[in-house]
């Protein structure tokens, strides 16, 4: 990549309900701690996100569906945050609403639009059927997870954004101070 060449790593978490949990925890060796099997789910999630390799920063929203509507949403988002970059690279895996005739049609628009006023060339770079692990966003919705939404109770779906967001929030923060570029594997670092 060139410095002003932004590369994203895309995908969505879940749907995924908004109850009680389980995952690890510390107990002590006469508590227990069960998570009932049956229970009414306080709403639901799906979080949009894409990671900039070369910054390490997560940009996010939250969608109703994984659809088309939601990848041009995302990338409307990514050409305005990243606007002062010469080309910025979307990478996601297979499914159908990341490679819709629709998506590409608009990001052709885009193009036509950064020729004329000097905005960003969206390219794309999608990965192969059944390639999941090259995703890198992949392991930052595991961490993300692990941190999170395993072994939570929160009360609300409102709630559960809030915690969502402080997430990526101080992840970014964190990268922003301590740069490092994510995924080793694709620049060499192995």
């Amino acid at each position: 990549l060139q410095a002003d060449e932004a590369f994203f790593s895309i995908d969505e978490y879940g749907p995924f309900a908004v109850k009680m949990k389980g995952g690890r925890k510390l107990v002590g060796p006469t508590e227990e701690y069960t998570v009932p099997q049956w229970q009414k789910s306080r709403g639901s999630l799906i979080i949009t996100a894409a990671l900039e390799l070369s910054g390490n920063q997560v940009t996010h929203f939250y969608s109703d569906k994984k659809n088309t509507d939601e990848m041009i949403k995302l990338t409307d988002i990514l050409v305005e945050k990243y606007g002062t970059h010469n080309r910025i690279w979307l990478s996601w895996d297979a499914a159908s609403w990341h490679i819709s005739k629709k998506l590409y049609k608009h990001i052709g628009k885009i193009n036509g639009v950064a020729a004329v006023t000097g905005g960003p060339l969206v390219d794309t770079a999608p990965l192969p059927a059944g390639a999941q692990f090259l995703n890198v966003i992949e392991s930052i919705f595991s961490g993300m997870a692990r941190s999170i939404i395993h072994n939570s109770d929160y009360i609300s779906v409102y709630e559960a954004k809030i915690a969502i967001d402080r997430y990526f929030g101080d992840r970014n923060e964190h990268f922003f101070r301590n740069p490092r570029r994510a995924g080793k594997k694709i620049w060499g670092q192995e």
